[in-house]
């Protein structure tokens, strides 16, 4: 993949979940790191590659290897690489909601009230990957997602779904 195409994905993720810049970064090099498979990536290879300050993601790339996430080698042939697979890293573990505050974002915990049956309902907003719909884990790219991301507690929305039109309004916000 195409230093450029690499970086309109990333940044269509980041800006999808409305993330704050810090951890749209630590996403973005995670995201490049499972994209280079052929062996340690260095900090300014991922600094160019993502168009992330070097000095901002050094800080970056120590949190993420705290959290257990990436994997630094030193010497000639150093550099970083994921410490596990990337099918076993979620977005969870890349993105710490309980930094996160304010409007509905990426891992915010929603309870909303159906504005016609005044039945409530709780979602955590979370990955395609990771959604599960009867446990209350409800997909990014959903349309009740998308429509809920950027909203606060109290707003009103409008959700187009198959029996129709449907109104929802935002009774509580949380990160844990």
């Amino acid at each position: 993949m195409s230093v450029a195409k690499s970086r309109r994905r990333c940044e269509a993720y980041a800006q999808a979940m409305r993330l704050p810049g810090r951890t749209d970064y630590a996403l973005r090099a995670a995201l490049e790191l499972a994209a280079s498979p052929d062996g340690p990536v260095t900090t300014d290879e991922l600094s160019h590659r993502q168009d992330i300050p070097t000095s901002y993601l050094g800080a970056i790339l120590a949190e993420l290897r705290k959290a257990g996430i990436v994997h630094a080698r030193r010497g000639a042939e150093g550099g970083w690489t994921l410490a596990r697979a990337a099918t076993e890293i979620s977005l969870a573990d890349v993105i710490d909601p309980t930094k996160l505050s304010g409007t509905v974002k990426f891992g915010a915990t929603v309870k909303i009230v159906d504005e016609d049956t005044d039945e409530e309902k709780t979602y955590q907003i979370v990955g395609e990957y990771e959604a599960d719909i009867e446990n209350g884990r409800l997909n990014v790219k959903s349309p009740l997602a998308r429509a809920l991301i950027g909203k606060n507690e109290g707003d009103s929305i409008e959700v187009r779904t198959p029996g129709g039109d449907r109104g929802y309004e935002i009774l509580k916000v949380s990160y844990s």
